[in-house]
């Protein structure tokens, strides 16, 4: 058996950590498992030595994520919608805050066991089902990744055609665009791929000085609307058109399922981050102090500057690169541009290209690794065609928003059960890479989570429902009996799948006492 340690020889931790307390469980140096099916080397926990990432460095790690153009929409949008700045606000704050528990649940597996995501999904799934979860996630990844890369694209294109003087929208189209957009396209996503090739510690160093630079970029973009209309006062003072009443509430606890969805992929796959962390104090500091402090902030600037839109232009402008493009001042647009360049970056390798790079690696080790995964990741991403999902508001947030997070949050109520319920955060670390473990369940299935996951995700998103044009689901739900469970998708998801499998993981220990007292016992007995 391949042995663990939670320090070296000595009794003292490998590395920094928190003191004689550290509990952080690495293997053995040199006793690595071997099995190719479910193992290579991005896939093995890090060693307890090289978990180095601190406090600033998760801090930092949700500054850059948060600023991003993704995200300043889904808070432009909810004044789109009817909003004021208040009611916006306070929807994503609350929101962000909800999803910080399961995002710090679920991360706590990285800094104790230094295992990515799709390793820890092992000991809930199954040594092979756990690629059920992680090619969700994946798939989700993609997505997102294809959207981000084609706003960072478009954004670097309206810039570049307004200092060119228009030049830029007139070039020839190509499959109805022009061919310099597709160009604008093409180079963002190569550089994504060149800075996640140089691997996490690059990742790291460019998050720390990116975040700053994007909440620069922001402020200046609210100074510039506040001059154009003359004060914070028309901004502050865009009325919502929903109220407090009645009209509220149906658009309120949808958009709040629709927020948290924003994030519920990490929550699932923080893992792939936190096993870098010196130690729990880092990973939970750092995100609470990084994730719903900085959305909230972020999202403030946001719906200010998109209520000052409303009262300069008359009408909501939601999307920033078309807002910025509006100024005709040069330096202001090429500022403008980088801020765009940065922040795009900055959370599209971090969120949407290191999760799908590990969930790949785990569906084939012997033939993917991270810097493959990466790749198909940026293939795929391109292939989704991801642009029709930002089109309008309610497509966003409700359509694409609500549908992910129900999915993800069925997926994280079995990850938070199976880890903090039924094994109290204790895992067999080598058990997660061996065939003849404690995780192979049946064929390296585990029917309870199975069970789990389809009857969440039924009750999550089988009631998904679109109004008249606006979506692709019909106006009384795929099944209309599930319909009012659809605007709290995630919720619903989580709190269900979480249920049912501690239920059914409680009744089969039970079931399996027996066999376990008889294999004590031994035949004599």
């Amino acid at each position: 058996m391949t042995a663990t340690t939670p320090a070296d020889p000595t009794g003292r931790p490998e590395g920094p950590g928190p003191g004689p307390a550290d509990d952080r469980v690495g293997l053995v140096p040199g006793t690595a498992p071997a099995d190719a099916r479910f193992v290579n080397a991005d896939l093995l926990p890090v060693p307890v030595a090289e978990r180095r990432w601190t406090t600033y460095n998760f801090a930092a790690l949700w500054v850059g994520m948060a600023h991003n153009i993704p995200s300043w929409m889904l808070a432009s949008g909810l004044v789109a919608l009817g909003m004021d700045w208040k009611q916006a606000v306070l929807t994503i704050a609350l929101a962000n805050v909800i999803v910080l528990l399961p995002m710090l649940l679920t991360g706590h597996a990285g800094p104790k066991y230094g295992i990515p995501f799709p390793v820890l999904a092992r000991a809930s799934f199954g040594l092979r089902g756990a690629n059920l979860p992680a090619l969700i996630r994946a798939g989700v990844a993609c997505a997102w990744f294809g959207i981000q890369t084609w706003i960072g694209g478009q954004g670097i294109f309206v810039l570049l055609d307004k200092v060119f003087g228009g030049t830029w929208r007139a070039a020839t189209p190509i499959a109805g665009e022009p061919w310099t957009l597709w160009l604008c396209f093409v180079l963002f996503w190569a550089l994504e791929l060149a800075l996640i090739h140089r691997g996490m510690e690059a990742l790291r160093r460019f998050e720390n000085w990116a975040a700053p630079f994007v909440l620069v970029g922001a402020v200046v973009l609210l100074g510039w609307i506040v001059a154009e209309a003359g004060g914070l006062g028309p901004l502050l003072d865009q009325p919502s058109r929903l109220g407090w009443g009645a009209d509220f509430w149906p658009v309120f606890f949808p958009a709040l399922m629709g927020m948290i969805a924003f994030w519920s992929t990490l929550s699932l796959n923080i893992p792939d981050f936190t096993r870098f962390g010196a130690g729990q104090r880092a990973q939970v500091l750092g995100q609470t102090l990084g994730l719903p402090t900085t959305m909230t902030a972020f999202a403030l600037l946001s719906v200010l500057v998109t209520s000052g839109s409303q009262a300069v232009y008359g009408a909501p402008v939601w999307d920033p690169v078309e807002l910025a493009a509006r100024s005709d001042d040069v330096f202001g647009l090429l500022f403008a541009l980088v801020t765009v360049l940065v922040a795009t970056l900055s959370v599209n390798i971090a969120a949407n290209v290191v999760s799908p790079a590990y969930d790949l690696a785990n569906l084939a080790p012997k033939r993917v690794d991270f810097r493959k995964g990466a790749l198909i990741t940026g293939v795929v991403g391109v292939l989704i065609m991801p642009w029709k999902l930002t089109s309008t508001p309610e497509l966003y947030i409700f359509t694409w928003l609500g549908l992910v997070g129900g999915l993800l949050g069925t997926v994280a109520g079995i990850l938070i059960a199976d880890y903090w319920l039924v094994r109290r955060t204790v895992l067999d670390l080598e058990g997660l890479y061996r065939a003849d473990g404690p995780y192979w369940y049946r064929g390296g299935w585990n029917p309870a989570a199975v069970l789990a996951f389809a009857a969440g995700g039924v009750l999550a998103v089988g009631g998904s429902h679109s109004a008249p044009g606006t979506g692709p689901f019909p106006e009384d739900g795929l099944i209309p009996l599930l319909k009012p469970l659809a605007d709290y998708g995630w919720a619903v998801g989580l709190a269900a799948a979480l249920l049912l499998y501690t239920g059914l993981m409680g009744r089969r220990r039970r079931s399996d006492a027996p066999a376990r007292q008889g294999a004590r016992t031994g035949p004599a007995a």
